[in-house]
């Protein structure tokens, strides 16, 4: 593959996975940096993701502090360098779990709380008080609904992070041979 070939195919993964930040419920420049050091063989300095990103050196930083703290990437010391680079995890596995567990420590379990909290909110005491006590039935099953679609999710992805990577291999297997 010629080089402009590898930096167009470069280029257009970092756009990809920018795009696909909201799926991992992060900003497009996180992603942007994360996906540039994913695919970078060197660690890359501050400097060289400005440049290659063109974006101001507050958002990088800001960005890479986040991205060590979600351990995606790391600080990396060049020997007779002043600046500080930085590498992307490269175990796919490790950034699946990452990114897995954040999101449902920040965002999963809050919603599942919040839905609880209405479900108890609304009781056979609200139905003396003049509610509806059909209105009342209805609305808490529609949240007993939801509450056992999101928490059989859950558990399905606490069973791929149990199975961890070799495992989630052999049951794509034999997903494929199920459902090709």
């Amino acid at each position: 593959m010629s080089r402009s070939r590898l930096q167009e195919s470069r280029n257009l993964f970092v756009r990809r996975w920018g795009e696909m930040s909201a799926y991992w419920g992060i900003t497009r420049t996180m992603a942007e940096i994360h996906a540039l050091l994913f695919i970078s063989n060197q660690p890359l300095s501050t400097d060289d993701i400005m440049t290659a990103l063109a974006i101001s050196r507050g958002n990088a930083s800001m960005n890479l502090r986040s991205l060590v703290d979600w351990g995606l990437i790391e600080r990396v010391h060049e020997r007779g360098q002043r600046r500080e680079f930085f590498r992307a995890i490269p175990n796919v596995w490790h950034m699946f779990e990452t990114i897995t567990r954040q999101r449902q420590r920040r965002e999963v379990e809050p919603i599942l709380e919040t839905i609880r909290r209405c479900r108890d909110l609304v009781s056979d005491e609200s139905a003396r008080r003049g509610e509806s006590a059909a209105e009342i039935r209805a609305y808490r099953e529609r949240l007993d609904d939801m509450l056992a679609v999101l928490t059989a999710i859950g558990k399905i992805v606490d069973l791929m992070l149990r199975l961890g990577p070799n495992g989630l291999r052999r049951l794509n297997a034999t997903l494929l041979r199920l459902v090709p």
